[in-house]
């Protein structure tokens, strides 16, 4: 029988962290994972000398579950997560966590806090946060030889003010990745470059910061906290890549282009001028991501650049609306899963 929800005003939650009931806890000693399993200690007690500490060895995922219309609660293809945090690992020599125990330890969290998970139709989600940190201490430039690995889960509503509403981006004179850096993985190093020029951002009056490659300035890479995609006049999807590497590989991303090439959307993955973008070549543009979706991109505006998406008003262009309604859909088992990509856990 499903838990009662907690009760909570669902409808007006922000983006922000609460503590739930439970959080899953694995450490890595000795060359080896423990066996890992759910805790109600939400705090974490280190050496001053961590390698997380002097190092900054972290890295982290983003994932959701949301309440299917029959009560049900699902995530979305937990597998991908749990492959890129095991790239991510590597590249920051850290132990993989390992991939089948990834997605166990999200269904054991996500099931020990039932009563935390957004009801059906709330506009709500309960986001998921898996992350690693380096514990052991070391002082000599090196990695550490012991870390934690964890998961919380906390209610959350848009990730953005604006909500579901256009929001306005600008275009920062900082870089958020160096040429083929760390720039591809999730690691909060990379996030951490880009606080200050997304607190400039929010204080110009822009929810986020599109950021250029850092080589040459001439092609669009992401914002801080999300990947961005395109409309073109004649209504196909155009994806940005990065000939550097620099870009992360975002999972919606990846489902909605091949969610657009099952819908019949024509799809161009390409490197992106920013040129092309000043010109009016886009109708529609938007942030997409874990905790965004799709968030619909009205304008974008800076020193000699006033861009206005000309398909895009309040509630976001054709395209990418048709996209997130049905990845949405998909996400909530409102509509039928035609790729698998649900994995049901109560």
């Amino acid at each position: 029988m499903a838990k009662e929800k907690k009760n909570l005003d669902w409808g007006n939650l922000s983006f922000k962290y609460q503590p739930c009931d439970y959080s899953y806890v694995c450490n890595y000693k000795d060359g080896t994972w423990e066996e890992g399993g759910l805790s109600t200690e939400h705090t974490i007690t280190l050496s001053e000398d961590a390698g997380i500490y002097q190092y900054c060895q972290e890295i982290f995922e983003g994932m959701k579950a949301y309440t299917t219309e029959d009560g049900s609660i699902v995530v979305f293809r937990p597998d991908l997560n749990a492959k890129r945090m095991a790239d991510s690992a590597r590249r920051m020599v850290m132990p993989p966590f390992p991939e089948d125990k990834f997605v166990d330890a999200v269904k054991q969290v996500v099931a020990g806090n039932e009563a935390w998970v957004p009801p059906f139709g709330s506009g709500a989600t309960l986001y998921i946060r898996p992350f690693m940190i380096a514990t052991g201490e070391v002082l000599g430039l090196g990695a550490s030889d012991q870390y934690q690995f964890r998961i919380f889960v906390t209610p959350v509503g848009p990730y953005f003010k604006a909500g579901a509403k256009a929001v306005k981006l600008t275009v920062p004179a900082y870089d958020r990745a160096a040429p083929m850096g760390t720039g591809n993985i999730k690691a909060g190093l990379n996030y951490g470059m880009s606080l200050y020029p997304t607190l400039q951002a929010h204080e110009g009056g822009y929810s986020e910061n599109l950021y250029l490659d850092s080589r040459s300035r001439t092609y669009v890479e992401e914002t801080g906290g999300t990947n961005v995609l395109f409309v073109d006049k004649k209504g196909g999807l155009v994806v940005p890549v990065s000939a550097t590497d620099s870009i992360l590989p975002s999972i919606t991303r990846r489902s909605l282009v091949e969610l657009a090439q099952h819908l019949g959307i024509p799809v161009e993955e390409r490197p992106v001028r920013f040129d092309e973008v000043v010109a009016g070549d886009f109708a529609e543009c938007g942030c997409i991501g874990t905790a965004a979706v799709i968030s619909h991109v009205a304008k974008i505006e800076a020193e000699g650049v006033d861009v206005t998406f000309p398909d895009c008003g309040e509630e976001g262009g054709p395209v990418l609306r048709r996209l997130r309604d049905a990845l949405v859909g998909i996400q909530t088992c409102k509509d039928p899963d035609p790729f698998g990509w649900v994995v049901k856990i109560v």
